[in-house]
């Protein structure tokens, strides 16, 4: 039997596209088989007035199998 878990991360990256690649990979490095993303929240970094980064609020859904 499995069943699946959600986490909440936070990443970044040079365009929000990258941001979310971003989040996958690092979650990626604890965590196997990972099924969706859902970003919900996208923010740009801004300083002396351009967008410098952009970091993403992302839940990472993946599947966690039980042992029995």
């Amino acid at each position: 039997m499995s069943f699946a878990k959600v986490i909440e991360v936070i990443a970044e990256g040079d365009t929000a596209e990258e941001a979310v690649k971003n989040a996958v990979t690092e979650a990626f490095k604890t965590v196997n088989k990972i099924r969706s993303i859902d970003c919900k929240h996208i923010q740009a970094i801004v300083e002396d007035n351009k967008v410098i980064n952009y970091r993403v609020n992302a839940k990472i859904t993946f599947i966690v199998e039980s042992g029995l």
